[in-house]
């Protein structure tokens, strides 16, 4: 079996950090590294990181950003560090079962003999999401949001991310993709910007059962939102929404100008014709958003999008 690295981005993340690390060392699958990378933490979130360190020297490896680079970038920055066959994706506060790994590793292998090596490809699951003290919120997060995750192709992607970043696993031909250019700016988040290149390039894969304990707290960067808290949400902050879809379509341009070289005419012909919607009239931007079926989960949310756009 090929290494598996594992990237975590810490940030003040001393309360759940200990948990977290504990469940990876408990993994039926042991082959693995796990590269973790602080954004500058003001609490004893380097204290803990160094002291696992110095427990497992061969396993942990920890650095510290010298200036911030957010969430985004610090996970995409790491991943740039590795040279493993796989890299997987880890937050700071989450659990995740014992045959996650195990699990993933076995997709993703799946997918390679189905594919092939060389295709980037990307596999993500769906995970419980629980409360601070672990106790259960939902069963699924897919559910719980009312969220399709099998609609990950190119134009679906563009508009609405389904990845849940710490459930991710790349392969060695993504992170070439990732590695052949600089960070972007635009990004939004790291596995939004995953899932991009894995469907304009490669393939995406889906595991339907929950591989982590997915905990929501006050102090998430990102976190599961109910369906009914997404709606109350939406209708109550339309310039947000606004604004949310026009750093989409920023993040569209960036990508289509990073990897212009990579994705084929007809794909990128898609993402760019994305990115400049909002160069167009009010009747034209809902005409191509459906001819080009940039659209979201569910009759509810593209009604709200036809309102936003």
């Amino acid at each position: 079996m090929g290494m598996v690295s594992i990237v975590m981005a810490t940030y003040n993340g001393e309360k759940y950090l200990e948990e977290q690390i504990e469940s990876i060392l408990s993994s039926t699958f042991q082959d693995f590294e796990i590269y973790i990378y602080d954004d500058g933490s003001k609490d004893s979130t380097m204290e803990i990181l160094n002291k696992y360190n110095r427990q497992y020297p061969d396993k942990i490896k920890v650095f510290q950003n010298e200036k911030n680079l957010g969430v985004t970038r610090n996970f995409l920055n790491a991943v740039n560090g590795t040279r493993s066959d796989y890299v997987m994706f880890c937050d700071q506060d989450d659990v995740w079962k014992k045959d996650k790994i195990a699990r993933t590793l076995k997709r993703m292998r799946q997918m390679e003999v189905q594919f092939e090596k060389e295709l980037p490809i990307a596999v993500f699951t769906d995970a419980h999401v629980v409360d601070g003290n672990l106790g259960m919120i939902h069963e699924s997060f897919f559910l719980s949001g009312r969220l399709n995750p099998k609609l990950t192709d190119l134009p679906h992607l563009l508009m609405e991310n389904k990845l849940i970043g710490c459930t991710v696993m790349i392969n060695a031909a993504l992170r070439k993709v990732l590695q052949s250019s600089p960070l972007p700016e635009k990004a939004r988040l790291h596995d939004g910007w995953i899932g991009l290149i894995a469907s304009s390039l490669g393939k995406v894969g889906f595991i339907k059962e929950a591989t982590l304990l997915y905990r929501q707290h006050e102090s998430n960067v990102v976190g599961n939102k109910s369906f009914l808290s997404y709606i109350l949400n939406r209708v109550g902050n339309l310039r947000k929404q606004k604004r949310a879809l026009l750093e989409l379509q920023h993040q569209a341009g960036e990508f289509a100008r990073l990897y212009q070289d990579l994705i084929d005419e007809s794909k990128l012909e898609l993402i760019t014709r994305f990115s400049k919607l909002h160069q167009e009239n009010f009747v034209r931007r809902r005409i191509i958003i459906i001819q080009n079926k940039y659209l979201k989960t569910g009759i509810i949310r593209n009604i709200g999008l036809m309102i936003i756009v």
